[in-house]
């Protein structure tokens, strides 16, 4: 497949680095043409050059850029993105006194709805925002016996179908959380994962699979 990936930092190459080894073909754009093309060369992409050109690659466009800013390329490139899928993992976070605190309004306002707002002829999927990008670096994440899950929200089969089609070859499981609306769920999500980790906790502690309680039977339909 043809990714475009809009962003040169630590999350672009992690993600872009999973697909290269993936056998796919990237391309990194960056508003600074040094930093797309040093991104490019660590990771072993494609090509690379300006956003527009990494956005008119193929058929996924990453958007790898500071969540609060994810808006205003989503609009700048809004005709070149159309009809492909954006893949939106940012994670709108600032820190609080109580912890982290996400940056959207609340409900079911979420920067994958504002990107998809912003490029409405595009498909967009929430995805890769739960995890830290250094387990994207991870030939084959697999934790306690079972491959990592990626959570995902998209705004069309099409969208979902595609992202479904990128986590698998990164040795992951696709998972999917429902449509776009629910976007904001996992925004949170990785806000108050980020908060527990930074804290010393463990969050996956928190999420023991219901089968494995003593005495426990599958909930009647």
């Amino acid at each position: 497949m043809r990714i475009g990936i809009l962003g040169t930092g630590s999350t672009a190459t992690a993600l872009g680095g999973a697909w290269v080894r993936a056998g796919h073909h990237v391309v990194v754009g960056g508003r600074n043409a040094a930093a797309a093309a040093r991104a490019a060369d660590r990771i072993g992409a494609a090509g690379h050059g300006g956003l527009t050109e990494a956005a008119a690659c193929g058929e996924a466009v990453l958007m790898a850029v500071p969540a609060d800013s994810a808006p205003r390329p989503a609009r700048e490139l809004a005709p070149v993105p159309a009809g492909r899928t954006v893949l939106d993992c940012t994670v709108p976070m600032a820190a609080g006194p109580d912890g982290p605190s996400p940056t959207t309004a609340g409900g079911t306002d979420s920067v994958a709805a504002r990107i998809s707002a912003a490029a409405p002829d595009a498909g967009v999927a929430k995805v890769f925002g739960i995890c830290h990008e250094s387990i994207r670096t991870l030939p084959r994440p697999v934790f306690e016996g079972a491959p990592l899950a990626v959570p995902f929200c998209a705004g069309t089969p099409a969208a979902a179908d595609l992202t479904a089609e990128l986590i698998t070859p990164m040795g992951c499981s696709p998972l999917s959380c429902g449509g776009l609306s629910r976007a904001a769920l996992l925004e949170s999500a990785a806000v108050l994962a980020a908060g527990v980790w930074w804290s010393g906790g463990e969050a996956r502690h928190a999420f023991p699979s219901p089968a494995l309680a003593p005495g426990a039977v599958d909930d009647e339909p």
